[in-house]
């Protein structure tokens, strides 16, 4: 039984109790996946055509998106106009940092930045009309006012870390060129992961977006910065706990041919899209949870 609107509903034989996506007889897992990528266009779609209505207004968004973004690494270029070098990294070490970073968050932002909204449509009961639809409610809450605007982010950090790459002094190998966009995508499954972890505990704290902007924004933050700069106890926090250290900073001292602060042997810098997957198996589980937990607001 799940309760909506203050009613009770029963859940027929072809639906998924919390998840809100139809159960197939050749595996409940794979057709509920398939719906909800399916759910996810369409939905992505309709919002990308009210986009694309107004054109010059999302040029404009999306070029002040990159333009406001790249204050930041603008900062850390002007520090290094007093300094030659921050933790022992240079301006392009650092800037392989950033500009992997930035483009993971951008990436995992575009995609299902939407999810911290999840704690104000339970404080208003909007999320009722999205348990009774036959998409999984994550699908929704993640393709919901889809902002394309939201691209500006990944270009810019694209472009710094092109710059980044050129200005290297690296013996490019075939394994770290690979492991470039290995990185990102990997990086952008991370964050994706906490997205997802922090929606679900929204379910349990209510309103709680600025706690999952902390790991994620605030994490992107750090990780633009060389990992030497920090204590090694937080180092370890967020290489064991909440594996932030994977986005980036892991496969960019491979990369660089610099030594883990903590001591991880090389191949670690390899195992981030496990890493994404590992921490993405507790996230969704910890979200289903939350919808199975969801009572009504009865408005």
């Amino acid at each position: 039984m799940a309760e909506v609107t203050g009613v009770a509903v029963e859940e027929g034989p072809g639906t998924d109790a919390g998840a809100g996506g139809p159960v197939g007889f050749d595996g409940p897992v794979r057709n509920r996946a398939w719906e909800g990528l399916r759910g996810y266009g369409l939905i992505v779609t309709m919002w990308i055509r009210s986009t694309m209505t107004y054109r010059t207004s999302f040029f404009l968004a999306t070029f002040g998106n990159a333009a406001i973004t790249l204050l930041d690494f603008a900062a850390i270029a002007i520090m290094f106009s007093h300094v030659d070098a921050l933790g022992g990294f240079t301006l392009p070490e650092i800037a392989l940092l950033y500009g992997s970073c930035s483009a993971s968050l951008g990436l995992a932002d575009l995609l299902l930045g939407n999810t911290d909204r999840i704690g104000s449509r339970i404080r208003d009961g909007s999320l009722d009309t999205m348990l009774v639809r036959p998409v999984p409610v994550l699908a929704q809450v993640a393709a919901d006012r889809f902002a394309l605007r939201r691209l500006g982010r990944i270009v810019q950090g694209l472009g710094v870390l092109t710059w980044a790459v050129s200005a290297l002094d690296v013996d490019w190998t075939v394994g770290k060129v690979l492991l470039v966009p290995v990185m990102i995508l990997a990086g952008a499954g991370i964050f994706g992961a906490v997205m997802v972890a922090g929606a679900a505990f929204q379910f349990a704290a209510g309103d709680a977006a600025e706690v999952q902007n902390s790991f994620t924004y605030g994490g992107c933050t750090m990780l633009q910065y060389p990992p030497t700069v920090f204590a090694k106890d937080l180092l370890r926090g967020v290489t064991f706990i909440v594996p932030l250290a994977f986005v980036n900073w892991l496969p960019a001292l491979y990369v660089l041919g610099r030594p883990d602060p903590l001591g991880l042997p090389q191949w670690a810098a390899f195992v981030s899209p496990l890493v994404a997957f590992l921490v993405f198996l507790p996230a969704s589980l910890a979200w289903r949870a939350g919808v199975r937990s969801y009572r009504s607001t009865g408005s």
